[in-house]
Protein backbone atom coordinates (compact mmCIF):
# COMPACT_ATOMS: atom_id res chain seq x y z
CA UNK A 1 0.00 0.00 0.00
CA UNK A 2 1.18 3.36 -1.09
CA UNK A 3 1.89 5.69 1.84
CA UNK A 4 -0.85 7.34 3.18
CA UNK A 5 -0.93 10.54 5.22
CA UNK A 6 -2.50 8.35 8.41
CA UNK A 7 -2.04 5.03 9.83
CA UNK A 8 -5.50 4.86 11.37
CA UNK A 9 -8.33 6.74 11.30
CA UNK A 10 -10.73 6.11 14.03
CA UNK A 11 -14.62 6.71 12.83
CA UNK A 12 -17.59 7.54 15.20
CA UNK A 13 -15.18 8.58 17.59
CA UNK A 14 -18.07 10.88 19.64
CA UNK A 15 -19.95 7.49 20.86
CA UNK A 16 -19.33 6.15 23.93
CA UNK A 17 -17.09 3.25 22.71
CA UNK A 18 -15.63 5.49 20.19
CA UNK A 19 -14.30 7.60 22.86
CA UNK A 20 -12.97 4.86 24.90
CA UNK A 21 -10.85 3.68 21.92
CA UNK A 22 -9.94 7.20 21.30
CA UNK A 23 -8.56 7.41 24.73
CA UNK A 24 -6.83 3.51 24.58
CA UNK A 25 -5.38 4.76 20.93
CA UNK A 26 -4.03 8.01 22.71
CA UNK A 27 -2.15 5.41 25.39
CA UNK A 28 -0.99 3.54 23.11
CA UNK A 29 -0.71 4.20 19.84
CA UNK A 30 2.76 5.61 19.99
CA UNK A 31 4.36 7.23 17.03
CA UNK A 32 1.18 6.24 14.54
CA UNK A 33 -0.41 9.06 13.00
CA UNK A 34 -4.10 9.08 13.87
CA UNK A 35 -7.14 10.84 12.87
CA UNK A 36 -10.74 11.42 14.47
CA UNK A 37 -13.24 11.55 11.94
CA UNK A 38 -17.26 11.38 12.51
CA UNK A 39 -20.24 14.09 11.93
CA UNK A 40 -20.08 16.51 13.40
CA UNK A 41 -16.45 18.33 13.32
CA UNK A 42 -17.16 20.35 16.93
CA UNK A 43 -18.22 16.87 18.96
CA UNK A 44 -14.96 15.07 17.05
CA UNK A 45 -12.86 18.44 18.21
CA UNK A 46 -14.33 18.04 21.95
CA UNK A 47 -13.19 14.64 22.17
CA UNK A 48 -10.30 14.94 20.69
CA UNK A 49 -9.24 18.37 22.83
CA UNK A 50 -9.98 15.69 26.12
CA UNK A 51 -7.56 13.43 26.03
CA UNK A 52 -4.63 14.71 26.51
CA UNK A 53 -1.46 16.38 24.90
CA UNK A 54 -0.50 12.61 22.95
CA UNK A 55 -3.60 13.35 20.85
CA UNK A 56 -3.33 17.32 20.61
CA UNK A 57 -2.24 16.91 17.09
CA UNK A 58 -4.72 14.21 15.81
CA UNK A 59 -6.21 16.26 12.63
CA UNK A 60 -10.17 15.93 12.41
CA UNK A 61 -12.49 14.79 9.69
CA UNK A 62 -15.27 15.46 8.85
CA UNK A 63 -17.57 12.36 7.45
CA UNK A 64 -20.90 11.12 6.67
CA UNK A 65 -22.14 7.53 6.33
CA UNK A 66 -25.17 8.99 4.26
CA UNK A 67 -22.78 11.08 2.30
CA UNK A 68 -20.40 7.98 0.08
CA UNK A 69 -18.12 10.78 -1.12
CA UNK A 70 -17.16 11.67 1.92
CA UNK A 71 -15.87 8.38 2.99
CA UNK A 72 -14.25 7.72 0.20
CA UNK A 73 -12.15 10.80 0.72
CA UNK A 74 -11.21 9.84 4.40
CA UNK A 75 -10.36 6.16 3.27
CA UNK A 76 -8.28 7.34 0.79
CA UNK A 77 -6.14 9.26 3.16
CA UNK A 78 -5.30 6.46 5.92
CA UNK A 79 -4.09 2.62 5.73
CA UNK A 80 -6.84 1.81 8.30
CA UNK A 81 -9.77 2.68 8.91
CA UNK A 82 -11.43 1.79 12.19
CA UNK A 83 -14.79 2.34 12.80
CA UNK A 84 -17.81 1.92 16.15
CA UNK A 85 -20.46 3.72 13.51
CA UNK A 86 -23.24 1.19 13.93
CA UNK A 87 -25.78 -0.62 13.89
CA UNK A 88 -23.95 -1.66 10.90
CA UNK A 89 -26.81 -3.03 9.02
CA UNK A 90 -27.64 0.15 8.40
CA UNK A 91 -24.65 2.35 7.86
CA UNK A 92 -21.99 -0.14 7.63
CA UNK A 93 -21.95 -1.19 4.06
CA UNK A 94 -21.64 2.13 2.44
CA UNK A 95 -18.01 1.79 4.78
CA UNK A 96 -16.87 -0.84 3.23
CA UNK A 97 -17.59 -0.20 -0.31
CA UNK A 98 -15.15 3.26 0.53
CA UNK A 99 -12.80 1.29 1.73
CA UNK A 100 -12.39 -1.46 -0.89
CA UNK A 101 -12.59 1.70 -3.76
CA UNK A 102 -10.16 3.24 -1.79
CA UNK A 103 -7.49 0.16 -1.23
CA UNK A 104 -8.02 0.94 2.47
CA UNK A 105 -8.20 -1.40 5.34
CA UNK A 106 -11.07 -1.78 7.23
CA UNK A 107 -11.94 -2.66 11.19
CA UNK A 108 -15.41 -2.93 13.12
CA UNK A 109 -17.06 -4.36 16.07
CA UNK A 110 -20.18 -5.77 14.09
CA UNK A 111 -22.42 -8.36 15.78
CA UNK A 112 -24.28 -8.52 13.05
CA UNK A 113 -24.29 -12.25 11.04
CA UNK A 114 -26.57 -10.40 8.23
CA UNK A 115 -24.76 -7.36 7.97
CA UNK A 116 -21.03 -9.72 7.11
CA UNK A 117 -22.92 -11.83 5.35
CA UNK A 118 -23.87 -8.75 2.61
CA UNK A 119 -20.18 -7.73 3.20
CA UNK A 120 -19.00 -10.84 2.35
CA UNK A 121 -21.05 -11.24 -0.87
CA UNK A 122 -20.36 -7.92 -2.13
CA UNK A 123 -17.16 -7.09 -1.37
CA UNK A 124 -14.85 -10.47 -0.46
CA UNK A 125 -13.58 -10.85 -4.05
CA UNK A 126 -13.47 -7.17 -5.08
CA UNK A 127 -11.82 -6.43 -1.51
CA UNK A 128 -9.11 -9.67 -2.48
CA UNK A 129 -8.16 -8.48 -5.90
CA UNK A 130 -7.58 -4.66 -4.13
CA UNK A 131 -5.11 -6.40 -1.89
CA UNK A 132 -7.10 -5.19 1.34
CA UNK A 133 -8.68 -6.41 4.50
CA UNK A 134 -11.69 -6.22 5.61
CA UNK A 135 -12.17 -7.33 9.31
CA UNK A 136 -15.40 -7.64 11.17
CA UNK A 137 -15.89 -8.44 14.75
CA UNK A 138 -12.89 -6.72 16.61
CA UNK A 139 -14.33 -6.08 19.61
CA UNK A 140 -15.20 -8.82 22.38
CA UNK A 141 -17.35 -9.59 19.80
CA UNK A 142 -15.55 -11.84 18.47
CA UNK A 143 -12.10 -11.69 19.52
CA UNK A 144 -11.85 -14.31 22.53
CA UNK A 145 -13.81 -17.01 20.72
CA UNK A 146 -11.93 -16.69 17.51
CA UNK A 147 -8.32 -15.93 19.18
CA UNK A 148 -8.68 -18.79 21.33
CA UNK A 149 -9.77 -21.13 18.97
CA UNK A 150 -7.03 -20.21 16.48
CA UNK A 151 -4.27 -20.09 19.29
CA UNK A 152 -5.50 -24.05 20.06
CA UNK A 153 -5.20 -25.14 16.10
CA UNK A 154 -1.86 -23.51 16.41
CA UNK A 155 -0.44 -25.09 19.54
CA UNK A 156 -2.19 -28.60 18.04
CA UNK A 157 -0.60 -28.05 15.17
CA UNK A 158 3.18 -26.87 16.73
CA UNK A 159 3.24 -30.42 18.58
CA UNK A 160 2.23 -32.57 15.77
CA UNK A 161 -1.43 -33.42 17.76
CA UNK A 162 -3.48 -33.23 14.74
CA UNK A 163 -6.37 -31.82 13.95
CA UNK A 164 -9.21 -29.99 16.45
CA UNK A 165 -12.40 -32.02 17.18
CA UNK A 166 -15.33 -30.65 19.44
CA UNK A 167 -13.83 -27.37 21.04
CA UNK A 168 -16.26 -25.28 23.21
CA UNK A 169 -15.54 -21.65 24.47
CA UNK A 170 -16.85 -21.23 28.16
CA UNK A 171 -17.58 -18.08 29.86
CA UNK A 172 -16.22 -18.68 32.94
CA UNK A 173 -16.52 -15.35 34.10
CA UNK A 174 -18.46 -11.85 33.20
CA UNK A 175 -18.81 -8.74 35.28
CA UNK A 176 -20.36 -5.71 33.15
CA UNK A 177 -23.43 -5.14 30.77
CA UNK A 178 -24.13 -5.36 27.12
CA UNK A 179 -23.75 -1.91 25.61
CA UNK A 180 -26.17 0.03 23.35
CA UNK A 181 -24.41 -0.95 20.39
CA UNK A 182 -24.56 -4.74 21.14
CA UNK A 183 -27.93 -4.62 21.81
CA UNK A 184 -28.54 -2.22 18.97
CA UNK A 185 -26.66 -5.04 16.79
CA UNK A 186 -28.87 -7.67 18.03
CA UNK A 187 -31.81 -5.64 16.98
CA UNK A 188 -31.02 -4.84 14.02
CA UNK A 189 -29.64 -8.26 13.44
CA UNK A 190 -33.23 -9.56 14.25
CA UNK A 191 -34.83 -7.09 12.34
CA UNK A 192 -33.60 -7.69 9.34
CA UNK A 193 -33.80 -11.57 9.67
CA UNK A 194 -37.71 -10.75 10.69
CA UNK A 195 -38.05 -9.06 7.48
CA UNK A 196 -36.97 -11.81 5.12
CA UNK A 197 -37.98 -15.59 5.41
CA UNK A 198 -34.61 -15.92 3.33
CA UNK A 199 -32.50 -14.45 5.50
CA UNK A 200 -33.44 -15.97 8.42
CA UNK A 201 -33.47 -19.31 7.22
CA UNK A 202 -29.66 -18.63 5.78
CA UNK A 203 -28.64 -17.10 9.40
CA UNK A 204 -30.10 -20.28 10.89
CA UNK A 205 -27.36 -22.18 9.27
CA UNK A 206 -24.40 -22.47 11.44
CA UNK A 207 -21.66 -22.04 8.20
CA UNK A 208 -23.71 -19.02 6.71
CA UNK A 209 -20.38 -17.35 6.79
CA UNK A 210 -18.31 -20.05 5.32
CA UNK A 211 -16.15 -18.81 2.51
CA UNK A 212 -17.23 -22.32 0.37
CA UNK A 213 -20.81 -23.35 1.95
CA UNK A 214 -21.00 -27.25 -0.12
CA UNK A 215 -17.21 -28.07 1.31
CA UNK A 216 -18.22 -27.39 4.80
CA UNK A 217 -18.25 -31.05 6.37
CA UNK A 218 -21.66 -32.23 7.66
CA UNK A 219 -21.43 -32.97 11.79
CA UNK A 220 -25.09 -32.82 12.17
CA UNK A 221 -26.79 -30.26 14.39
CA UNK A 222 -24.59 -28.13 16.00
CA UNK A 223 -26.69 -26.01 18.55
CA UNK A 224 -26.40 -22.28 19.64
CA UNK A 225 -28.27 -23.20 22.43
CA UNK A 226 -26.61 -25.90 24.21
CA UNK A 227 -27.18 -26.58 28.37
CA UNK A 228 -24.68 -29.19 29.65
CA UNK A 229 -22.46 -30.51 32.70
CA UNK A 230 -19.27 -28.89 32.75
CA UNK A 231 -18.00 -32.57 32.76
CA UNK A 232 -19.25 -33.50 28.99
CA UNK A 233 -17.13 -30.28 27.93
CA UNK A 234 -13.64 -31.21 30.03
CA UNK A 235 -12.92 -33.16 32.89
CA UNK A 236 -11.57 -29.77 34.54
CA UNK A 237 -15.27 -28.52 35.05
CA UNK A 238 -16.35 -31.27 36.89
CA UNK A 239 -19.48 -30.55 38.33
CA UNK A 240 -20.62 -27.39 37.37
CA UNK A 241 -23.57 -26.40 34.47
CA UNK A 242 -23.23 -24.28 31.69
CA UNK A 243 -25.67 -22.35 29.61
CA UNK A 244 -26.51 -20.44 26.45
CA UNK A 245 -24.44 -17.64 25.92
CA UNK A 246 -26.29 -14.55 24.51
CA UNK A 247 -23.60 -13.99 21.38
CA UNK A 248 -23.15 -18.19 20.28
CA UNK A 249 -24.71 -17.79 17.09
CA UNK A 250 -22.92 -15.04 16.17
CA UNK A 251 -19.51 -15.41 17.32
CA UNK A 252 -19.57 -19.37 16.68
CA UNK A 253 -20.20 -18.22 12.82
CA UNK A 254 -17.38 -16.14 12.87
CA UNK A 255 -14.99 -18.97 14.17
CA UNK A 256 -16.20 -21.40 11.49
CA UNK A 257 -15.55 -18.96 8.88
CA UNK A 258 -12.05 -18.76 10.02
CA UNK A 259 -11.76 -22.23 9.25
CA UNK A 260 -13.10 -22.22 6.16
CA UNK A 261 -10.56 -19.26 5.11
CA UNK A 262 -7.62 -21.46 6.45
CA UNK A 263 -8.75 -24.37 4.12
CA UNK A 264 -9.96 -26.19 6.98
CA UNK A 265 -7.14 -26.58 8.94
CA UNK A 266 -8.56 -26.35 12.69
CA UNK A 267 -9.95 -29.92 11.02
CA UNK A 268 -12.64 -31.38 8.95
CA UNK A 269 -13.97 -32.57 11.97
CA UNK A 270 -13.90 -29.40 14.10
CA UNK A 271 -16.94 -28.96 16.08
CA UNK A 272 -17.42 -25.28 17.88
CA UNK A 273 -20.02 -24.45 20.40
CA UNK A 274 -20.13 -21.52 23.27
CA UNK A 275 -21.55 -21.56 26.78
CA UNK A 276 -21.70 -19.41 29.54
CA UNK A 277 -20.96 -21.29 33.48
CA UNK A 278 -23.94 -21.33 35.61
CA UNK A 279 -21.43 -22.11 38.34
CA UNK A 280 -21.67 -25.71 40.54
CA UNK A 281 -24.22 -24.90 43.54
CA UNK A 282 -27.13 -26.67 43.93
CA UNK A 283 -29.53 -23.93 41.46
CA UNK A 284 -26.57 -24.07 38.64
CA UNK A 285 -28.93 -26.83 36.60
CA UNK A 286 -31.81 -24.37 37.19
CA UNK A 287 -30.05 -20.90 36.51
CA UNK A 288 -28.53 -22.68 32.99
CA UNK A 289 -31.77 -24.09 32.25
CA UNK A 290 -33.67 -21.00 32.60
CA UNK A 291 -31.29 -18.70 31.00
CA UNK A 292 -30.86 -21.10 28.41
CA UNK A 293 -34.60 -21.30 27.68
CA UNK A 294 -34.82 -17.65 27.47
CA UNK A 295 -31.78 -16.86 25.42
CA UNK A 296 -33.11 -19.76 22.69
CA UNK A 297 -37.00 -18.41 23.27
CA UNK A 298 -36.13 -14.83 22.56
CA UNK A 299 -33.79 -15.64 19.71
CA UNK A 300 -36.67 -17.07 17.80
CA UNK A 301 -39.48 -15.07 18.55
CA UNK A 302 -37.17 -11.87 17.36
CA UNK A 303 -36.48 -13.36 14.40
CA UNK A 304 -39.40 -13.64 12.98
CA UNK A 305 -41.17 -10.73 14.80
CA UNK A 306 -38.56 -7.67 15.67
CA UNK A 307 -39.50 -6.26 12.88
CA UNK A 308 -43.37 -5.76 13.94
CA UNK A 309 -42.15 -4.75 17.38
CA UNK A 310 -42.57 -0.82 17.15
CA UNK A 311 -39.78 1.08 16.97
CA UNK A 312 -40.25 3.39 20.13
CA UNK A 313 -40.93 0.55 22.06
CA UNK A 314 -36.81 -0.82 21.77
CA UNK A 315 -35.63 2.67 22.25
CA UNK A 316 -37.00 3.24 25.70
CA UNK A 317 -35.82 -0.08 26.72
CA UNK A 318 -32.19 -0.07 24.80
CA UNK A 319 -29.58 2.68 26.58
CA UNK A 320 -29.38 6.05 24.72
CA UNK A 321 -26.67 6.50 22.29
CA UNK A 322 -23.29 7.73 23.73
CA UNK A 323 -24.45 6.47 26.93
CA UNK A 324 -22.53 4.16 29.27
CA UNK A 325 -21.46 3.24 32.72
CA UNK A 326 -19.41 5.16 35.00
CA UNK A 327 -15.77 5.03 35.18
CA UNK A 328 -16.02 3.47 38.15
CA UNK A 329 -18.07 0.87 36.55
CA UNK A 330 -15.78 0.07 33.34
CA UNK A 331 -12.94 -0.76 35.47
CA UNK A 332 -14.26 -3.10 37.83
CA UNK A 333 -15.58 -5.22 34.82
CA UNK A 334 -13.97 -8.22 33.39
CA UNK A 335 -14.11 -11.23 32.02
CA UNK A 336 -12.63 -14.88 31.69
CA UNK A 337 -12.70 -17.07 28.89
CA UNK A 338 -12.08 -20.73 28.66
CA UNK A 339 -11.98 -22.77 25.28
CA UNK A 340 -11.50 -26.43 25.19
CA UNK A 341 -10.28 -28.22 22.78
CA UNK A 342 -9.77 -32.16 21.76
CA UNK A 343 -7.62 -33.30 18.71
CA UNK A 344 -7.66 -36.49 16.11
CA UNK A 345 -4.94 -37.61 18.40
CA UNK A 346 -6.27 -37.73 21.68
CA UNK A 347 -4.06 -34.33 23.16
CA UNK A 348 -6.67 -31.95 24.81
CA UNK A 349 -5.60 -28.38 25.61
CA UNK A 350 -6.99 -25.09 27.11
CA UNK A 351 -7.07 -21.68 25.76
CA UNK A 352 -7.27 -18.49 28.28
CA UNK A 353 -8.13 -15.29 27.66
CA UNK A 354 -8.96 -12.51 30.33
CA UNK A 355 -9.12 -8.95 30.35
CA UNK A 356 -9.91 -6.28 33.34
CA UNK A 357 -12.14 -3.42 32.17
CA UNK A 358 -16.12 -4.34 31.20
CA UNK A 359 -16.13 -6.83 28.52
CA UNK A 360 -18.71 -4.17 25.88
CA UNK A 361 -16.88 -1.12 26.72
CA UNK A 362 -13.63 -0.99 28.42
CA UNK A 363 -12.32 -4.28 26.99
CA UNK A 364 -13.46 -3.92 23.75
CA UNK A 365 -12.36 -0.74 23.28
CA UNK A 366 -8.05 -2.27 23.45
CA UNK A 367 -9.24 -4.64 21.25
CA UNK A 368 -10.57 -2.97 18.90
CA UNK A 369 -7.61 -0.50 19.59
CA UNK A 370 -4.45 -3.44 19.23
CA UNK A 371 -6.62 -4.60 15.60
CA UNK A 372 -6.62 -1.27 13.82
CA UNK A 373 -2.73 -0.77 15.10
CA UNK A 374 -2.32 -4.42 14.04
CA UNK A 375 -3.38 -3.79 10.54
CA UNK A 376 -1.60 -0.64 10.81
CA UNK A 377 2.03 -1.16 11.65
CA UNK A 378 2.50 -5.22 11.98
CA UNK A 379 2.60 -5.74 8.14
CA UNK A 380 5.36 -8.63 9.08
CA UNK A 381 2.76 -10.54 10.93
CA UNK A 382 -0.68 -10.16 9.52
CA UNK A 383 -1.39 -13.24 7.31
CA UNK A 384 -1.20 -13.19 3.28
CA UNK A 385 -4.70 -13.65 2.99
CA UNK A 386 -7.20 -10.87 1.64
CA UNK A 387 -10.83 -9.67 1.58
CA UNK A 388 -13.50 -10.10 3.84
CA UNK A 389 -11.65 -12.04 6.73
CA UNK A 390 -11.94 -12.79 10.64
CA UNK A 391 -9.64 -11.15 13.40
CA UNK A 392 -7.86 -14.73 13.78
CA UNK A 393 -7.06 -14.78 9.50
CA UNK A 394 -6.55 -11.25 8.90
CA UNK A 395 -4.13 -10.75 12.13
CA UNK A 396 -4.11 -14.00 14.71
CA UNK A 397 -0.33 -13.39 14.94
CA UNK A 398 -0.09 -10.21 15.34
CA UNK A 399 -2.79 -10.23 17.78
CA UNK A 400 -1.26 -13.38 20.04
CA UNK A 401 2.12 -10.66 20.16
CA UNK A 402 -0.31 -7.27 21.01
CA UNK A 403 -2.73 -8.35 23.65
CA UNK A 404 -0.57 -9.77 26.00
CA UNK A 405 1.80 -6.31 25.73
CA UNK A 406 -1.49 -4.69 26.10
CA UNK A 407 -2.31 -6.22 29.39
CA UNK A 408 -4.54 -8.74 28.13
CA UNK A 409 -4.36 -12.26 29.67
CA UNK A 410 -3.48 -15.21 27.21
CA UNK A 411 -2.51 -18.59 27.96
CA UNK A 412 -2.44 -22.20 26.04
CA UNK A 413 -1.67 -25.13 27.90
CA UNK A 414 -2.05 -29.17 27.35
CA UNK A 415 -4.05 -30.51 29.89
CA UNK A 416 -2.71 -34.30 29.12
Amino acid sequence: MAQREFDIVLYGATGFVGRLTAEYLAKAGGSARIALAGRSVDKVRAVRDSLGAAAQNWSIIEADAGSPASLVTMAARTQVVVTTVGPYTRYGLPLVAACVEAGTDYADLTGETPFIRASVDQFHTRAAHAGIRIVHSCGFDSVPSDLTAYALYDRARADGEGALTDTDMVVRKFVGGASGGTLASILEARRTMSADPAVRTAIRDPYTLSADREAEPDLGRQSDAPLRRGAQIAPELEGSWTGAFIMAAENSRIVRRSNALLDWSYGRTFRYAEQVSAGSSVLAPVRAAVSTAALAGMSALGSRYANSAPARLFERLLPKPGSGPSESALSKGQYRIETYTTTTTGARYRAVIAQQGDPSYLATAVLLGESGLALALDGDKLSALRGVLTPATAMGDALLTRLPAAGVTFETVRLN
